[in-house]
């Protein structure tokens, strides 16, 4: 009985010491702002988004002009000018979401404009991050400013700054 414990305990060590697994941190935003295409990148949204939100509101608040417009005048109107002029008016706001909707919506022109402007970066920067796996044995790597629970990591098994000098980034 006691071999057949002690075969069980010393199966168990060898299964657990050969499933040993290396796992190391990255922080991307801690990357990404080492990264001065980054920034680039960031500073091109801002000012696009700020462009097409002009353009929105822009319609928007003709949409309100034309409904205010409408109110003052609708006592004088006819049953099919009132018609109309809703129509019109219903036509503005449908403009204002329908760009709003092609601008910033789901698959909407930012999320292109992101997407094109992120990809190569963070391509190259999984590339990067998968060859120092590679190079380290790492089964994993966890990126620590993602919401992934991590409550506490050593900063010695953070690869970030080896990262951003293999990218060709110093400290």
């Amino acid at each position: 009985m006691m071999k057949k414990i002690f075969a069980f305990c010393l199966f168990i060590l060898v299964s657990f010491t050969a499933n040993a697994q290396k796992y190391a941190l990255v922080d991307m935003e801690y990357i990404l702002s080492k990264l001065p295409a980054y920034e680039r990148a960031n500073e091109q949204l801002n000012q696009v988004s700020k462009k097409w939100q002009a353009e929105v509101e822009a319609l928007n608040t003709e949409a309100s002009t034309m409904y205010k417009n409408y109110q003052n005048e609708v006592v004088f109107l006819s049953q099919q000018q009132k018609k109309a002029r809703q129509e019109l008016i219903m036509k503005k706001e449908k403009q204002a979401s329908d760009l709003k909707q092609k601008y910033f919506g789901p698959n909407g022109e930012l999320f292109k404009k992101r997407e094109a402007l992120m990809s190569p970066m963070q391509d190259e920067i999984y590339n990067t991050i998968k060859s120092i796996s590679e190079l380290h044995g790492y089964s994993m790597v966890i990126d620590r400013a993602s919401n992934s629970g991590v409550v506490f990591a050593s900063p010695k098994i953070d690869i970030s700054n080896e990262v951003l000098e293999k990218l060709g980034y110093s400290k």
